[in-house]
């Protein structure tokens, strides 16, 4: 089986991309989607985070108010590394459980999306890293349109490394401008080379 990262940065693609790799008959799982439900009410990270944070980070339904995490871990460096100590090797454990499944079950392809894939030293893991890019410009039109202030913005990109940065690091890169159909051609080819 070829075990393939794809990164990139925030809003550049990832999740599109991955429809595309999805599409063409990979196996995908998304470190996001993960996170998502490892935070779901009665789960242990949730109860973990709400102990490390306190009450002001739930939703008055006991779900996580992702806004309110959001302006803490965001502005305070010290709190967001707590915040990942709690997650980062719990999603790490379930996307490798995934991974060792598909193995089994004999998968040619498999994908995991990690936006952190370098952040976290993932990328031992993998025989190829494809990194989706996109300009700046259309980085900020994409995050824009999710509701995201220019400060929400500063602060999520701060704490990623620089996009640059992941598309020296990665085998193959997918450039995200202009119409989905480019971007599908372009992973139809790094699939044919992988």
């Amino acid at each position: 089986m070829k075990l393939v990262g794809l990164t990139g940065g925030v809003g550049m693609g990832k999740s599109t991309a991955a429809g595309f790799l999805l599409q063409l008959g990979a196996r995908v799982t998304d470190t996001d989607e993960i996170a998502h439900d490892l935070v779901r009410p009665g789960q242990p990270a949730l109860a973990e985070i709400e102990k490390e944070f306190g009450q002001k980070i739930l939703a008055a339904d006991g779900s996580l108010n992702r806004r309110a995490l959001a302006d803490v871990v965001f502005n305070d460096e010290a709190a967001r590394k707590k915040l990942e100590a709690i997650l980062h090797p719990r999603i790490r454990e379930r996307w490798q459980s995934q991974v060792a499944a598909w193995r089994s079950e004999g998968c040619p392809l498999a994908v995991v999306v990690i936006p952190l894939l370098f952040e976290t030293q993932a990328e031992h893991a993998f025989d190829k890293i494809i990194c989706v890019a996109c300009s700046p410009a259309s980085q900020r039109e994409r995050l824009a349109a999710r509701g995201w202030s220019p400060v929400d913005m500063a602060r999520r990109l701060a704490a990623q490394l620089p996009v640059e940065a992941k598309l020296a690091r990665a085998h193959f890169v997918v450039w995200t401008e202009g119409l989905p159909d480019a971007s599908r051609r372009q992973i139809v080819e790094i699939i044919g080379k992988i």
